[in-house]
């Protein structure tokens, strides 16, 4: 019965009868590469792993070269799998791939084979492809304790071009899968070891990549999916030390899924990178401001009285909680309330309807050409919400009251044409906040404080 492709596994593959003499009488292996493939392939993995450690290098360049000249699917899928049982019982072994003897040609197959053939050759060819790009630093590490001269400066355009390349296939596979339910974990998994690589990180901000990391930051009810939460979420958390990726993150939902997924999770590695991700966030732009406001400090006091065991994830909690009530006691009032403006979702927060706030800090709207006072014309133009139109109608409306040229500056600034439009509007609550906010830009200053809500 023939089995569908991308549920091959190594094992299965690993039963075929491979005509390696044939191969050599065509003159696509050589007889000193099959001698070595006689003698290594349906061994023992004990025979396997001496033969391994007596000459690994030899063998490599035995799989790469039958890579590089085999284009038959069966062989090829053969070979990957021979290597990937190499790998998977010592990752250790993918420094092999960057010896000398090699040379840089390693990557190439691996490379080519990521856009073709069946999806075990894909997802075989990223596997392997990332092991051996991740042993590339520990080997150069070695050379250079061992006082021999790196050549890292000639290599770099070939490493970051491999990069690339393992990147655009990533990023293929999230927007548009080659299988409906591998290639996801796949993908993700491969670039949450790539982004430790500064290069990636950068390439990935380029080609826009954050934005399909957040529709992945969700529960998980599964094993697998739960996997595929922690290397998303352990991918986020490599990306807040990038300094471009995190204005990415600012503009997008990624901090309410992060907060909505820790509050619920009981996975301790998940909500260890998530609040390790929260603690680099805190500091950075308006992410302290929103954390407060979605009420992260609760959540975090809630996780600090549960019983969890890893020492990093205790003091990180502990960091964050100090952190963000730091974040408080600094905050001032129209800090907050600049932010919930800016980030265009409003709320009846208390401040709204304060005289203190609105008589103290009448004048910071005046700051950056009264870009505050803009941004709510402009979300009565452009929100869908309810709530935040009725609550930037009541806002202007208070802006006239407490300004003492109030009515001019927001007649100036062409607001009137937008409230009037939502005089008609369907909600109830944004028809009377626009009703006032027109008597209110009518009467002026002098009259304008006798009408209540």
């Amino acid at each position: 019965m023939a089995m569908d492709q991308a549920d091959l596994t190594t094992d299965q593959i690993l039963t075929r009868d491979i005509p390696w003499e044939t191969y050599m009488s065509t003159k696509l292996i050589s007889g000193t590469g099959l001698q070595l493939l006689k003698r290594y392939d349906k061994k023992p993995q004990s025979i396997k792993a001496q033969l391994l450690d007596e000459d690994g290098p030899a063998y490599v360049r035995v799989f790469i070269t039958i890579l590089q000249e085999i284009f038959k699917e069966e062989t090829v899928e053969y070979v990957l799998a021979l290597i990937d049982e190499m790998l998977a019982e010592n990752p250790a072994r993918a420094r092999l791939f960057h010896d000398k003897s090699i040379g840089s040609g390693a990557y190439e197959p691996f490379l080519r084979l990521l856009w073709k053939g069946s999806w075990y050759i894909q997802e075989k060819s990223c596997n392997i492809l990332t092991l051996i790009i991740s042993a590339r630093l520990k080997a150069q590490d070695a050379a250079l304790m061992n006082g021999e001269p790196s050549d890292s400066k000639k290599k770099l355009t070939t490493v970051e071009e491999v990069l690339r390349g393992q990147l655009d296939w990533v990023c293929a596979q999230l927007k548009q899968p080659s299988h409906a339910s591998c290639n996801i974990h796949t993908a993700i998994s491969c670039l949450s070891k790539l982004l430790k690589e500064p290069y990636v990180r950068s390439a990935f901000v380029q080609a826009d990549g954050v934005k399909l990391l957040v529709p992945l930051i969700s529960p998980a009810s599964t094993q697998q999916s739960m996997q595929l939460l922690y290397e998303t979420c352990l991918s986020i958390w490599l990306l807040s030390f990038y300094e471009p990726a995190i204005d990415y993150l600012a503009t997008s939902r990624s901090l309410q899924r992060l907060i909505e997924v820790v509050k619920g999770s009981t996975k301790e590695k998940v909500v260890r990178v998530i609040v390790l991700t929260l603690k680099n966030l805190l500091s950075k732009g308006t992410f302290g401001a929103q954390m407060v406001d979605l009420g992260l400090l609760q959540v975090v006091q809630n996780l600090k009285a549960q019983a969890w065991s890893d020492e990093d994830l205790l003091e990180a909690l502990n960091q964050l909680d100090e952190g963000l009530k730091d974040k408080i006691k600094k905050l001032s009032s129209f800090d907050k309330y600049k932010q919930e403006v800016l980030l265009g979702q409003l709320d009846w927060s208390p401040m709204h309807k304060d005289s203190i706030f609105w008589r103290d800090n009448i004048s910071n709207f005046e700051e950056n050409d009264f870009q505050i006072l803009r941004v709510l014309i402009t979300i009565l133009g452009t929100s869908s919400d309810a709530r935040s139109l009725a609550v930037a109608c009541y806002d202007l409306s208070q802006f006239i009251q407490y300004h003492p040229a109030g009515r001019i500056i927001v007649t100036d600034l062409k607001a009137k044409e937008q409230v009037m439009k939502l005089m008609n509007h369907e909600n109830a609550e944004v028809t009377k906040n626009a009703l006032l906010c027109i008597q209110r830009l009518f009467l002026g200053a002098k009259y304008a404080s006798f009408l209540q809500v």
